[in-house]
């Protein structure tokens, strides 16, 4: 096998992994703003209340129940 082509399926491979990690950190950064939004309406206090957890999780889990689904239907279309 030729060196230079190794090289370059390494730094292919390499591009990918940091390309998928730069969306994961996006995507968190994305779902971290609109779930503090749509759940935090007053100040936060020392810890969240009751109601402001439920709202966290749910949206979270949301959030990542659709981006999954449109990953997939990206996928797809490939």
């Amino acid at each position: 096998m030729d060196p230079s082509s190794l090289d370059s399926a390494e730094l292919q491979r390499f591009l990918e992994q940091e390309k998928e990690r730069a969306m994961v950190t996006e995507m968190v950064g994305k779902l971290t703003n609109v779930c503090w939004d749509k759940c935090i309406t007053g100040t936060p206090g020392s810890k969240f209340s009751s109601s402001e957890t439920s709202c966290l999780t749910n949206c979270a889990q949301r959030y990542m129940d659709m981006s999954l689904i449109i990953m997939k239907r990206f996928q797809s279309m490939h």
